[in-house]
């Protein structure tokens, strides 16, 4: 695990020294980490991460080597003797990693002096932005791929190395069942795959050739590459003859890829051939530039795929380059006494939730089935006994009342006065957690072409307090105070 205490954006660091100077470096906050809106058009985002968090904050600490840095940067002796001593002393409660959540819920409340709030905002952001948008990319497209398996090749399109390493794990935690990543699959203990590429059939003199030297080398785990010159007319000819090899020597092939070309004419002529051949069961992957959208419109061709190599456009999250998460004040004591804090914006979605907070999902009592999700603060509670009636935040007049019905708190606690409280999970863990998460969503939240918008409401004292509190504002503003 790598220190990153200097991964952050510098005014973390001048707003730490303001809070220094100015005696307010140990009153505590509350920061609320959260994003506003679904990526890739999507109803819900899977949150992916916290594990490394978990690393980030376990190994917070600054070396002689940074404190000379920073002090190079002119920060002062009081400065450098605070954050020399620096463990994060805090709590944080967090969803479980795998969560599925909705714009404007908290994905972990961050409760801490000033001084530890703001120096992990920008890590936090960074880690759990990134693995959230490829975990739920990487959802999207398994869920296009109706049950097939669906391989991370993204590695060598990545932006940069920490990005194919994290992008992997998260791509594996939304779904896809194994990563040519040989490093993230020593890292994470995830399943490795890959054959050969175009290179190798152009190393030898034939293709046919080279698809026998493969098969020699790896006979019990035989699949061709059949597109480098002619699908159809050699590459698949040639790739039944040393199927046929193969047979006759003990051992059946696993199957081709095509990476180019038509995939779905291709696929389902090969899937004849083949067939005709008596290879009825070996697999046909595709692999080129595909994404959720084209394995969607091949799904509806018919095409013969029986598994997919998604590489660029899962590793880059194609269409929608980043998860907008961003880190709130909300609670701050001030003499003593904490209250709750608002930030005010002419854009209404851009207006945040106030106070110490909370996040409850309902489900139908019978087939546990997710109905809709309620902020609320943290003092509130709920008498599933009676029946519980929910209001959207902006048209009030839309309500929902449920009567048959059990709740869930989302989020747990991760760090409680800096000791971390739960155990470490697995990305094996965490997958098939994610499977849950989605089997509790009615299949219309989960539609790739304009889902269903999932319910997520405020208490009715949570929304008093947000607009009194955002009346009381604007009267301050006209006033000039």
């Amino acid at each position: 695990m790598r220190n990153l205490a200097l991964l952050t954006d510098f005014y973390q660091l001048t707003m730490m020294n303001g809070y220094l100077k100015h005696g307010l470096h140990e009153d505590t906050v509350v920061f609320d980490l959260f994003f506003r809106k679904n990526p890739c058009n999507g109803s819900y985002t899977i949150i992916a991460g916290i594990e490394q968090v978990i690393d980030y904050i376990e190994t917070l600490s600054f070396t002689e080597e940074d404190l000379n840095y920073l002090r190079g940067l002119g920060f002062d002796d009081d400065f450098l003797k605070i954050v020399k001593d620096f463990k994060f002393s805090g709590t944080i409660y967090a969803v479980p990693e795998g969560s599925i959540m909705f714009p404007g819920e908290p994905i972990l409340r961050v409760k801490a002096s000033c001084l530890e709030a703001q120096l992990i905002e920008t890590a936090l952001l960074n880690i759990v932005n990134f693995q959230s948008l490829i975990a739920t990319k990487a959802s999207r497209i398994c869920e296009a791929a109706e049950g097939d398996p669906v391989f991370e090749f993204g590695l060598r399109r990545a932006q940069g190395p920490d990005a194919g390493i994290y992008g992997a794990r998260a791509a594996v935690i939304g779904g896809c069942s194994s990563t040519s990543n040989v490093l993230a699959g020593k890292m994470f203990d995830i399943p490795v795959v890959g054959t050969q590429a175009h290179s190798w059939i152009q190393s030898f003199d034939t293709e046919l050739e080279a698809f026998r030297a493969y098969a020699a080398t790896y006979p019990n785990n035989c699949l061709l590459l059949v597109d480098t010159y002619d699908t159809l007319k050699t590459g698949l000819p040639n790739a039944i003859t040393v199927f046929n090899e193969l047979r006759d020597q003990g051992y059946e092939p696993k199957g081709i890829r095509i990476d180019s070309g038509d995939i779905a004419y291709l696929s389902k002529e090969a899937r004849k051939i083949l067939n005709a051949a008596g290879f009825e069961n070996v697999s046909i992957v595709a692999s080129s530039d595909l994404d959720e959208e084209i394995i969607y419109s091949l799904k509806i061709q018919k095409a013969a795929v029986t598994g997919w190599g998604v590489g660029t456009n899962l590793i880059t999250s194609k269409g929608c380059p980043a998860l907008g998460g961003v880190y709130k004040l909300s609670y701050m004591e001030k003499n003593g006494e904490m209250l709750p804090k608002i930030k005010i914006s002419e854009n209404p979605e851009k207006i945040t939730n106030p106070g110490y907070k909370k996040v409850i999902r309902i489900y139908h009592a019978d087939d546990y089935k997710a109905q809709g999700d309620l902020i609320m603060l943290e003092e509130e509670t709920i008498d599933t006994s009676k029946p519980l009636t929910i209001f959207h935040p902006t048209y009030t007049w839309k309500t929902k009342t449920f009567t048959n019905y059990k709740i869930r708190e989302m989020l747990v606690p991760l760090y409680i006065d800096g000791k971390l409280v739960v155990p470490r999970k697995t990305v094996k863990e965490i997958k098939a957690y994610v499977a849950e998460e989605l089997d509790s969503l009615w299949p219309e939240y989960k539609r790739l072409i304009r889902p269903q918008l999932y319910k997520v409401d405020l208490s009715e004292k949570l929304w008093n307090l947000k607009n009194d509190m955002v009346s009381q504002y604007r009267e301050a503003a006209k006033r000039g105070s």
